[in-house]
């Protein structure tokens, strides 16, 4: 834990509430040779007139006052948003008291009897508490709600901003890592937005979406007759990235010997179109990115270190999702308003409880499978408000295990001594259930079991043929 510095101390004021004069002549004692400047007063009144006119940065307050209970001032201070931290005086058989005094926001409690060390102690934690709460305002009041294509003010996502924004303007490459749907695209085309080449091309490249063999003439082009199918000449995207920016993405699926080719062509510049006999000179600024650790991957042999060492020269974590606190809503609220839009819907808000659901959920497939959850209750639902019934898998995940009444066609057989259906049994039977449970609407089940509408509405066709 990092110390207030001496300056913050020395300006700090203790107001100490005891109505117990030899009491307080014994806790100010304790801090008699601490840098803070102390006040004592006895009773509930005297207090509230001095944090009236000048809050204190901490109160050691005593609940048991002549003239009221503590917890009323407690109770003031956290009402009218002082940044004082209250620090309970409390006896063995009140600590009951103390830690609902604490749940109703008092920093901590002392239990009588205590001695200096531990005062002064408490006393620091209140002082850093309040210096990090000041740190955390400052950033708070500076905070982006978005920035290029981002959506979102959460700490860990300023942390990115401010990255890009001192990354942006030169030409030093930039590794970006992070899970899959975090953003990684949009974090490099906003590094390309932001930059001194903004004006010319940004030519995006999934490493994983492109065949190995073609690989390498997607990067560097091809001249006519340099393979079968190559019938004419054609750019690859260093090519086409001249001026401007070539993103890499997924760059730990990359072939092993390209990535040796890759090397070259940052460290020179210069890359050798499929075919060709003679080099090319581009003007290249790289981005790359990868949802796995491309440290593992160097270790595992799969990727080459020189080429990591010389990618990995401003490294840039996206955050998931489920770290981004209330960056979930505003992502949400977001895409229900596009959507809503698009589909000529009327949803413009969620419900309390499906935004209690939306925090609390772990969002394993980030930013993407939000917008997929959103799309999929505007396509499937009506309303002004997303309510709970709404929500699809794995929110509304179907309840196993319930008793129903099991069609004739889904009675099991017995072979071997065992119970068994057949695959269309058991299929017959979930499509059944969901539309049950969707209380006939079919393309809902279809959501719900992650198949086509078109898909239910044949198989129905044909249950009814064979009746």
């Amino acid at each position: 834990m990092s110390v207030p510095n001496q300056l913050e101390i020395r300006k700090a004021r203790v107001l100490l509430i005891e109505d117990s004069l030899s009491l307080a002549e014994i806790y100010k004692e304790y801090l008699r040779s601490e840098p803070y400047q102390v006040l004592h007063v006895e009773t509930g009144g005297e207090a509230l007139a001095l944090i009236e006119r000048d809050p204190p940065h901490v109160l050691l307050l005593d609940l048991n006052l002549p003239d009221m209970n503590g917890m009323s001032i407690l109770d003031h201070v956290c009402a009218e948003g002082l940044s004082t931290s209250v620090v309970i005086i409390t006896a063995h058989g009140s600590v009951d008291v103390a830690v609902e005094a604490m749940r109703r926001g008092a920093f901590d409690f002392l239990v009588k009897p205590f001695n200096a060390g531990r005062l002064n102690v408490t006393l620091r934690n209140a002082l850093e508490r309040q210096r990090l709460t000041r740190i955390v305002d400052a950033l708070q009041e500076g905070a982006r709600e978005g920035y290029y294509g981002f959506i979102g003010a959460s700490l860990a996502m300023q942390a990115v901003y401010r990255i890009i924004d001192a990354a942006a303007p030169s030409k030093a490459t930039v590794f970006i890592t992070g899970e899959s749907g975090t953003g990684k695209e949009i974090c490099a085309q906003a590094i390309h937005s932001h930059s001194p080449r903004r004006d010319g091309p940004f030519v995006p490249l999934n490493c994983a979406a492109i065949p190995r063999d073609l690989m390498e003439s997607e990067i560097f082009g091809h001249i006519k007759g340099a393979f079968t199918g190559a019938t004419t000449d054609r750019k690859g995207a260093a090519a086409l990235a001249d001026g401007g920016t070539l993103f890499l993405d997924e760059i730990c699926e990359m072939d092993l010997e390209l990535q040796s080719k890759l090397l070259r062509f940052i460290q020179t510049g210069c890359y050798q179109p499929v075919g060709a006999s003679r080099s090319e000179r581009v003007d290249v600024r790289f981005i790359c990115a990868t949802n796995r650790d491309p440290l593992a991957e160097v270790d595992e042999g799969r990727f080459r270190e020189d080429l990591f060492y010389r990618l990995h020269v401003i490294p840039l974590p996206l955050p998931p999702l489920r770290e981004r606190d209330q960056d979930v809503l505003a992502i949400a609220r977001y895409f229900l308003g596009e959507y809503a839009r698009e589909e000529g819907k009327d949803f413009k808000t969620f419900a309390p409880e499906v935004e209690a659901m939306l925090l609390d959920f772990d969002w394993p497939g980030n930013i993407r499978q939000l917008q997929n959850v959103v799309r999929n209750i505007v396509v499937l639902n009506q309303g002004q408000t997303v309510t709970p019934t709404m929500l699809p898998l794995p929110f509304n995940r179907l309840q196993l295990g319930q008793e129903r009444p099991v069609s004739r066609s889904a009675e099991p057989r017995e072979m071997g001594g065992s119970a068994l259906r057949s695959l269309a049994e058991i299929e017959r039977q979930a499509i059944e259930e969901a539309i049950a449970r969707c209380e006939g609407n079919i393309p809902k089940a279809a959501a719900l079991l992650d198949i086509s509408a078109s898909t239910i509405y044949r198989k129905r066709q044909a249950w009814a043929e064979q009746t």
